[in-house]
């Protein structure tokens, strides 16, 4: 039966779990330096209808562990609320859809939970978001972190390029309304010139943001490889897969946007089964 402890055990209790947690992240942050240069996997060819595979048995996985999953993906609906809620009170309605899209630049760092739990699935142990939250005690960790930072960097530079498209094409005055700013964008000249730039530097910026982190993230997860040798195979997957790679991100773009259409409750599926998808994906991509 639980006891309550009295505050010298629940303090002297807290400061061993902080203790060990900082020990972990020190053991992970050398783990970086132990494994640079390790080598690398090989990476397969694949074809697009591979892709169809991949899809089904990230489906398979969700609907395994729905009330897991759906718990990890109201996190995320709830996150693209609050961003949304802030790009409408600090008056950065244009910004609007390149958050909805910035969902693609740093999904592959949100969905590291999902890698653990499809992981965890394929080798048949037990499964849960605590489960998939367990991802803190890989040797890899400190190694995703810093890939995890590095894509929320992209996603700030995507942010700041955004709104200077906009500032020199239907900007730089804020819009009067959410009606105003779409009709702007949809009957004016300059409205397409801002669709046309924008979306063909946010290609280049989720070019970059695929390149590095693709198949890194599971990578990490799955071997003992260092962070160089995960960003290099990543980058190789995708060279050596040119056709289904930018078909899979076609895919990637379609869910999200339709996800993030209702207010971003559609992310509540549609994330988790992007995530065991691209589980699934590396496990193609790479031997």
């Amino acid at each position: 039966m639980a006891t309550i402890r009295n505050p010298i055990e629940y303090t002297g209790g807290q400061l061993v779990r902080a203790a060990h947690g900082i020990a972990s992240a020190v053991r992970s942050l050398h783990h970086i330096e132990e494994t640079i240069h390790s080598p690398a996997p090989a990476v397969r060819r694949i074809q697009i209808a591979d892709l169809r595979d991949i899809l089904e048995k990230g489906t398979e996985d969700f609907a395994a562990y729905r009330s897991d999953v759906v718990f990890l993906g109201t996190i995320y609906a709830v996150v693209g609320l609050v961003l949304a809620r802030a790009a409408f009170g600090l008056d950065m309605l244009p910004l609007i859809f390149p958050l909805a899209s910035g969902f693609a630049l740093i999904g592959p760092f949100a969905a590291v939970a999902l890698y653990e739990m499809s992981r965890r699935r394929e080798q048949g142990m037990q499964v849960s978001w605590a489960a998939g939250l367990n991802v803190i005690h890989a040797p890899a960790f400190g190694a995703i972190v810093v890939l995890g930072l590095a894509l929320f960097g992209v996603l700030l530079v995507w942010l700041f390029v955004a709104w200077e498209i906009y500032a020199n094409t239907l900007g730089p005055a804020q819009p009067v309304s959410a009606s105003a700013f779409l009709h702007d964008t949809f009957t004016t000249s300059a409205g397409w010139e801002m669709i046309v730039v924008g979306c063909s530097t946010g290609f280049v910026f989720a070019l970059l943001a695929m390149s590095i982190s693709l198949v890194s993230f599971p990578l990490l997860l799955d071997r003992d490889v260092g962070l160089d040798t995960a960003i290099r195979t990543s980058v190789r997957a995708v060279r050596a897969n040119p056709v289904p790679v930018a078909v899979w991100g076609l895919i990637v773009a379609g869910a999200l946007v339709v996800g993030s259409i209702p207010v971003f409750v559609g992310l509540i599926v549609v994330l988790p089964v992007l995530g065991h998808s691209t589980w699934h994906l590396y496990r193609k991509l790479v031997v």
